[in-house]
């Protein structure tokens, strides 16, 4: 048995995670991570990270007769996350902001603070799983394909894979809701957020400060309208672009003219993307198929990998895919392993949309 440290956000997830492993014998103990807090006058009490869970979480623990801590992480999480978030929407890109929590706080700041208090593993209650091959970790999706949070975690570092749990990654969503009565937690029928924890009605562009106005255009470069800030604006997007006419989409985005460019449906295809920030679980090779999956709910299309880089890689679709957008994160699968992660900077090769026969 383990000395383990439970991530516990409030939710039904981590408080089955966190009955499973004391069910199991570890020593457990549970964090729950303060990384925003909803507006005074927003009439919201729960979601994500929300003082609500916290006192969720803690009940929760008390329940189960664990200890538990809350680590007020705010600043922190306005340094690193919420700063890049910004910084990529006034770059023209749309990022992952659940990807880089995972990346920079989750997985590396909660990490070390549990390795520096004698915690031999770090618990949470994603739905995924790790399969050991040849003697090496990788992540692979949790049984329930409709919950299977791989995606999100595929900036981890491989050398610290070792060290986590994801004790719900065998189980259906079902299940955890059975599970979460049978041990009588508070968190058995608690609804899921589906929010981003620091825009609380819904809408990212409230996060973000107003940007600098400027002109939405065609392919060929003439004026249809204007725009209050590129920010507002990603790729793919045709509700609330202000047009009259169209359909229009958004098809690129130029934060050096400050210009929204938009086309029709066929615009959006594009058969080639550049990626840095290479994560990979296993070597990889050039020539290599692997799934892809470019932003989350993708359902996974063939791809193979055309160039490496230190820590770049350059991959192509084998059909023309829809709506490739620079600073989303491209997840690349080997059946049900993940085998790398990395952020599209840059789409190349418009093909036009694939042909149905």
């Amino acid at each position: 048995m383990a000395k383990v440290l439970i991530m516990m956000s409030g939710g039904v997830d981590s408080s089955v995670a966190a009955a499973l492993l004391k069910e199991a014998g570890h020593e457990v103990t549970g964090v729950t991570l303060r990384l925003a807090d909803a507006p005074p006058d927003s009439g919201r009490v729960g979601g994500c990270c929300s003082l609500g869970d916290v006192e969720d979480a803690r009940c929760v623990a008390r329940f189960l007769g664990i200890p538990h801590y809350s680590l007020n992480e705010k600043d922190l999480f306005q340094r690193t996350v919420l700063r890049n978030f910004a910084e990529e929407y006034r770059s023209g890109r749309t990022p992952n902001p659940c990807y880089r929590c995972n990346q920079w706080i989750k997985f590396d700041h909660v990490l070390r603070w549990g390795r520096e208090l004698g915690f031999e593993a770090v618990a949470t209650g994603h739905y995924a799983r790790i399969e050991w091959v040849d003697g090496q970790p990788l992540l692979a999706r949790g049984l329930d394909r409709n919950k299977d949070q791989t995606y999100f975690l595929a900036s981890i570092r491989p050398e610290v894979l070792p060290r986590l749990l994801f004790p719900i990654g065998d189980l259906t969503k079902g299940r955890v809701r059975e599970l979460a009565a049978k041990f009588g937690l508070i968190t058995a029928e608690k609804e899921e957020s589906q929010e981003l924890c620091f825009a609380h009605d819904l809408d990212y562009r409230n996060a973000l400060e107003p940007g600098a106005p400027g002109e939405i255009v065609d392919e060929e470069g003439n004026l249809l309208g204007v725009h209050e800030g590129i920010a507002r604006y990603t790729i793919g997007q045709r509700k609330g672009i202000g047009l009259s006419g169209g359909p229009f989409y958004v098809i690129r985005l130029e934060p050096e003219t400050g210009r929204v460019v938009v086309g029709g449906e066929e615009d959006l295809f594009a058969e080639e993307v550049e990626a840095d920030e290479l994560n990979a679980f296993r070597p990889l090779r050039e020539g290599e198929i692997l799934t892809a999956h470019p932003r989350y709910r993708h359902p996974g299309v063939p791809a193979r990998v055309e160039g490496l880089g230190v820590n770049s890689i350059r991959v192509r679709f084998l059909s023309p895919e829809r709506a490739l957008t620079p600073g989303q994160a491209l997840a690349l699968y080997e059946g049900d392993r993940l085998i790398a992660g990395a952020v599209i900077r840059k789409v190349a090769e418009k093909r036009g949309a694939p042909v149905l026969v």
